[in-house]
């Protein structure tokens, strides 16, 4: 399928480290339980109600570092950035090629290289907010 295929759901990828580290309740600890947290989170709520395209979302969650190992769950892949997960999020934001397309982080210099790609953001707040 063409990425640009209009039966194909909007993209959401979520900047894992970013938005875990947006809230100080001791993620550090365990980065990785904090990362599986948040793809249980995502799972549940589909991605963020608000957003600029209607969802449902393909939803994809990039970690790295100490954060790798989380598995996928049915409707949020998992990818583990092998070096630097802002490249690995600019790269799959560049892949969209005219999907719609959400990328949540709060990274000033992660925002401008997405958008260059045709990408919208969405800050972290986006996905933690409680269901309505």
């Amino acid at each position: 399928m063409h990425p640009a295929d209009p039966s194909l759901p909007p993209l959401l990828v979520v900047d894992g480290a970013n938005v875990v580290g947006s809230v100080p309740d001791g993620w550090w600890r365990d980065r990785r339980g904090a990362a599986e947290r948040l793809r249980d989170r995502l799972a549940a709520t589909g991605g963020p109600s608000d957003g600029p395209h209607p969802g449902p979302y393909e939803i994809v969650l990039v970690v790295e570092g100490a954060a790798r190992g989380v598995a996928s769950v049915p409707g949020v892949r998992v990818e583990e950035a092998p070096g630097s997960g802002d490249d690995l999020i600019a790269e799959l934001a560049r892949q969209a090629k005219g999907r719609p397309c959400l990328v949540v982080t709060a990274d000033r210099e992660l925002r401008r290289r997405v958008e260059a790609e045709g990408a919208r953001c969405a800050g972290p707040r986006s996905v933690l907010r409680p269901p309505t």
